[in-house]
């Protein structure tokens, strides 16, 4: 039996101006790989209008943590009216796509505890209870907690891409502050 718990939700980064979609999939690539996520491709679909390209882009990296436990980050990708366009950089020209960019992410926790718990029903339904209600195992909670963290991680790394195009310098941000507002974020969609 498979469980799936969803600890990030929506978590959205909007963007219109110039950018350029091979570095912006470089850098996601590079964040998940380091990470330790395998890159994992659902859906990638391009319509081409008058107003320019539309990209939908679907990731589910994948992450192996333990025998019965893998981590998701589900990545939405909606690049809308892109079009070509020059920039002079340093005094050359180079190619950029100008357009609308919107970018969620999810972040799931999956569990099998079949392998773990055996085919006992009432074992499982006990440790569910406790987890639920009671207590909420160690090792499972800071399991949780990195992949909070790696969701973070992924979502500033691409935000602050985003913010490099438009010359914006933003100070890098500590891991503390970003888990900080990450659990303020999520303590707002929950109630």
């Amino acid at each position: 039996m498979v469980e799936k718990n969803l600890l990030i939700n929506n978590k959205k980064i909007s963007y219109h101006g110039v950018f350029r979609t091979d570095e912006l999939f470089s850098v996601l690539r590079q964040v998940l790989e380091e990470k330790g996520y395998a890159y994992a491709e659902k859906r990638n679909e391009e319509l081409v209008t008058p107003e320019g390209r539309l990209l939908q882009l679907e990731l589910r990296p994948v992450k192996q943590v333990s025998p019965y436990m893998q981590f998701m980050v589900k990545i939405r990708m909606t690049l809308d009216n892109i079009t070509e366009t020059t920039k002079d950089v340093s005094g050359i020209k180079q190619k950029y796509q100008q357009g609308d960019v919107v970018i969620a992410f999810d972040a799931w926790s999956i569990t099998n505890h079949e392998g773990r718990w055996g085919l006992k029903p009432f074992s499982y339904f006990m440790k569910s209870v406790i987890h639920k209600y009671v207590y909420q195992f160690k090792i499972e909670e800071d399991l949780l907690r990195d992949l909070v963290t790696d969701t973070a991680y992924i979502y500033a790394k691409v935000r602050e891409l985003l913010q490099s195009y438009q010359g914006k310098k933003i100070p890098p941000m500590k891991e503390e502050e970003i888990m900080k507002k990450v659990g303020e974020e999520i303590g707002k969609e929950t109630i």
